[in-house]
């Protein structure tokens, strides 16, 4: 059975999130594996709502915060090759990686 390395990829900034997965890809593409994405996930929005006056008198004003954070999945048939590039990749701190290994679903 074939394993499959999913790398996750999550981060706050979406320029360096874009240029980690376009790294990845085109490393995997030069030593000649089929690569599926960097398919986009559904970007997390953290919202936070303070209200402005702190001892609770006057108008009711609220400062509103939000924190976006972008995931790509990129799914890669496990090769010595590539995991040993990736890890001597460099990456951003504000990109976190999470790599899953799993088998492949064979078809009958």
């Amino acid at each position: 059975m074939e394993q499959i390395a999913r790398i996750k990829l999550m981060s706050n900034n979406l320029e360096d999130l874009e240029n980690v997965s376009g790294a990845i890809k085109d490393m995997a593409e030069k030593i000649g594996v089929k690569v599926s994405g960097p398919i986009p996930l559904p970007t997390k929005k953290l919202l936070i709502v303070t209200r402005k006056a702190p001892s609770g008198e006057g108008t009711h004003t609220f400062d509103k915060w939000e924190l976006r954070l972008h995931r790509r999945l990129i799914e890669v048939p496990y090769n010595d090759r590539i995991m040993a590039q990736i890890t001597k990749l460099s990456i951003p701190q504000s990109v976190s990686i999470e790599i899953d290994f799993k088998t492949a679903k064979t078809k009958k």
